[in-house]
């Protein structure tokens, strides 16, 4: 369906039940795996990702269309997943953990990682990079997101974006050279 039929059809109180479960099929997926690769743990994705639907769910209506839908979408889960890494990083403080060994220890644990040793190493090359580096290099490389959509979604400069890229690939590039 087109993305300004839906539109209309979630702003319509007669058939926004049935296109938001449209929506959710087109997107679920894709969202669920930019979610899954800030706060990496399956079980706390499906938490993020039922937020962030429930917002998607609430917001419609001030949904303007200056943006694209799904760049629109990505922000909302974007923010979800660092508040959440935000709250879990507050209560690892007071539990002496701090976030990339929280984010390391829960990839190393998760029962649903599938990947190689190689892309365990990558993974965790990742997960040592500060939190906007790894947003950007997610994004880029494996989400494929063109620069200016990155730009709408996380509400910073191309340039910035493309610097934050480089700097991670030459720090997960140094992390692999050490293992």
């Amino acid at each position: 369906m087109p993305t300004d039929k839906l539109i209309k059809q979630l702003k319509n109180i007669d058939t926004k039940r049935l296109a938001f479960h449209e929506l959710v099929k087109s997107y679920q997926e894709n969202l669920y795996w930019h979610i899954r690769k800030i706060v990496i743990s399956h079980e706390d994705t499906d938490d993020v990702l039922q937020n962030t639907f429930i917002k998607v769910w609430n917001n419609i209506e001030s949904f303007r269309a200056e943006s694209e839908l799904y760049t629109w979408m990505y922000r909302i889960a974007t923010n979800e997943a660092l508040t959440f890494l935000s709250q879990k990083k507050r209560r690892a403080i007071f539990s002496g953990t701090i976030e990339n060994d929280y984010l390391i220890n829960s990839l190393e644990s998760d029962e649903y990682f599938e990947g190689t040793e190689i892309q365990l190493k990558l993974q965790k090359a990742i997960l040592t990079l500060p939190e906007k580096q790894r947003l950007v290099f997610n994004m880029k490389y494996f989400d494929q997101i063109k620069y200016d959509d990155m730009s709408e979604i996380l509400g910073t400069s191309v340039g910035a974006l493309k610097a934050s890229y480089h700097h991670a690939v030459k720090k997960i590039e140094e992390q692999l050279k050490e293992e």
